[in-house]
């Protein structure tokens, strides 16, 4: 038996062309690798996550209609895939098995998450059955993505006698998610003494990113193929109908530093394409996080398709002038320069009388970088171009940011990516030949909103402060625990009281690619008024 695994990237919503794009995937199975059946990620016919388009009547019935276009254009190949399905009133997550015309079996998702990113209990009904159906004389149990993390959903698969179990996914990339997959899927493996065949979903969407990564073990818990992550695919499972043993090509997968970088230029590829976008626009200042943006949008979309925007100030250092410059001749970007001194003087001006007699402040500082947010979202209303913010993980935490200056914007690469890995990142970028200039790595970082200023004037060092938010924003540490583990009290309640009184910030910045546990907008979700301490 061929099993064809069609590791897509569909589009929320565009189910006519994602359609298409099953059907095509479908034939390419059938007549380049002579596959038996083709299977899809969950939610291939809507992709993911639909959200409240699930509650919309003409959405579920469009689906309807287009599952019969499916089900009439594909002949020669047996069809896996996954869709919403109304049913006595009730709407299930649904994998529908097709063949010549007809589904021929059809299994409801049981574990339906509803935690971190995921809601779905808002829209499904679990399901309870197992699903069982016999393709060239083997015996194929289907469950959906977070049935594979419990053992009922593959107990009770294996128990209707299933020789194969596979699971269609929608999972989205996280730091160190890829071998949380093959743990879990091990065990399941193992505790039915079952194969599995692991469909995962490619693509960006809106915060999530997903990684690929589809797999199959065989029941000793071996991993025998891999597709690759952060790329559609066509792969092919081979198995042995005499001795049931499965192979495939084993793809090879990054490291984690290049995993999150490959994420952050999928989910800003998808994001602006996706949207219609031309392409982007930028402010590049001469330091290390609009550095690294500009290299992932290049990266992401071509440097035809990016734009950088210098906009000095009387703060402004000269190596900042020349660095940002010289890494634009390196990306090949059009590139403009713009001082932002007259706009500045004028809003000094219009603000003298009211000013009066009051020192100069953080006001001042605020007032620089919403100049530039006014230069920069000129250019993007003109040109087409979406605005991408450059500010990181850490900033955004403790609101070392500008509101309606630096966090304004249409999307923000970096916002779930701490300043300590910042760094590894661009240093990761450069390892074949300098693209992020080296004096932009070395500098000490600094907003440059007054004379000789640094970040450390108004931060821990990073290393701290990213060690201390990772214990508060991703592990939901309290104080106490965090002293515990040998921080200073004061400067935990110092970073814990900063990251608090600024989620009216975070409510107010631009989405952005989810790569931790923990990300900032739909995976952690504080009140604003908030009297817990």
């Amino acid at each position: 038996m061929k099993i064809a695994i069609a590791q897509i990237n569909p589009l929320v919503g565009d189910i006519a062309g994602n359609v298409e794009r099953i059907l095509s995937w479908a034939r390419r199975a059938r007549d380049e690798l002579g596959a038996d059946l083709v299977v899809y990620p969950e939610l291939a016919l809507t992709g993911y996550p639909p959200e409240d388009l699930l509650l919309r009547k003409d959405f579920l019935d469009l689906c309807e209609e287009l599952l019969e276009t499916v089900q009439r254009g594909a002949s020669g190949i047996d069809l896996l895939l996954g869709y919403p399905r109304r049913k006595g009133g009730r709407l299930y997550n649904a994998a529908g098995y097709l063949r010549e015309g007809q589904v021929v079996a059809e299994y409801f998702k049981a574990e339906l998450p509803n935690y971190g990113v995921f809601d779905e209990k808002r829209y499904f009904t679990p399901g309870r059955e197992p699903c069982v159906v016999e393709v060239g004389g083997t015996a194929v149990g289907v469950t959906l993505c977070e049935d594979i993390w419990t053992p009922e959903a593959a107990r009770r698969a294996a128990q209707a006698g299933a020789e194969l179990l596979i699971n269609l996914n929608a999972s989205p990339f996280q730091m160190g998610k890829g071998d949380q997959r093959l743990e879990v899927v091990r065990e399941r493996a193992l505790e039915n003494e079952i194969p599995v065949l692991y469909v995962n979903l490619v693509g960006g969407q809106d915060e999530l990113v997903f990684d690929g990564g589809s797999f199959t073990m065989d029941a000793a818990g071996e991993v025998v193929q891999r597709s690759p992550r952060f790329r559609e695919s066509l792969d092919l499972v081979t198995r042995d109908d005499t001795s049931g043993s499965l192979a495939g090509e084993m793809a090879g997968w990054p490291e984690m530093t290049e995993a999150v970088y490959r994420a952050l230029v999928l989910g800003i590829h998808d994001y602006v394409t996706k949207s219609g976008f031309k392409g982007v626009v930028l402010g590049l200042s001469g330091g290390i996080d609009s550095a690294l943006t500009a290299a992932l949008a290049v990266d992401a979309l071509g440097p035809e398709r990016v734009e950088v925007v210098l906009m000095p100030s009387r703060y402004t250092a000269d190596i900042s002038n020349e660095e940002a410059l010289h890494q634009a001749r390196i990306l090949g970007v059009k590139h403009s320069i713009i001082p932002i001194e007259p706009a500045f003087q004028a809003f000094l001006g219009m603000l003298q009388a009211e000013f009066e007699g009051m020192p100069m402040d953080v006001t001042e500082e605020n007032i620089q970088a919403r100049c530039r947010c006014i230069v920069l979202m000129a250019i993007s209303n003109k040109t087409g171009r979406m605005l991408l913010t450059t500010g990181n993980k850490s900033e955004m935490s403790v609101g070392y940011a500008t509101l309606y200056g630096d966090m304004a914007g249409g999307f923000a690469p970096l916002k779930d990516v701490f300043k300590t890995m910042v760094y590894r990142l661009a240093r990761w970028r450069n390892r074949n030949g300098e693209v992020i200039p080296e004096r932009v790595i070395e500098r000490p970082p600094s907003a440059e909103l007054r004379p000789d200023q640094k970040d450390t004037d108004s931060l821990p060092p990073y290393e701290l402060l990213d060690a201390i938010l990772e214990r508060y924003v991703e592990l939901d540490q309290g104080i106490e625990e965090i002293v515990a583990a040998g921080y200073d009290e004061f400067l935990v309640k110092r970073v814990v009281g900063m990251v608090d009184r600024n989620e009216y910030k975070r409510r107010q910045a631009p989405p952005g690619i989810k790569v931790s546990r923990r990300a900032y907008g739909r995976d952690r979700r504080y009140p604003i008024v908030n009297g817990f301490k």
